[in-house]
């Protein structure tokens, strides 16, 4: 679809980003104001501010969603550069072992430090009978 395009609800994408050309009313902005004004009327005012500010409400619907599955995502997006993709999957590697070994550690110091207060608490326990 071209720049020109009559249509109110058409999209201009340059490189990924989403430019509104018309009017943010459309079936789900409406539903939304409507449910917004029955459940509180700050809420149904704030939706009808967003819409007449040039916001459509099924815009923000999805780049919600699309927020929750990047942040749901496993994998860390490719900056592009295999090589450097390739040392930072090997220095994430590495610093998840050392993560692992020094908790380890510290588990290994915690029961250390138990062990030495109970037999600590059990010779205050005798000194006392």
């Amino acid at each position: 679809m071209n720049a020109t395009s009559p249509s109110s609800h058409s999209h201009i994408h340059v490189k990924g980003v989403k430019h509104r050309k018309k009017s943010g009313w459309t079936p789900i902005g409406i539903v939304a104001m409507v449910f917004g004004f029955m459940i509180a009327w700050p809420v149904g005012l704030a939706v009808l501010a967003y819409i007449l500010w040039g916001g459509r409400v099924d815009d923000l619907i999805s780049d919600l969603v699309d927020t929750i599955k990047g942040a749901t995502r496993k994998t860390p997006p490719s900056s592009g550069n295999a090589a450097f993709d390739d040392y930072k999957a090997a220095t994430l590697r590495d610093l998840e072992a050392q993560q692992a070994e020094f908790a380890e550690y510290v588990d290994h110091l915690r029961q250390a430090r138990d062990r030495e207060e109970f037999e600590h608490f059990m010779k205050s326990k005798k000194s006392k009978k």
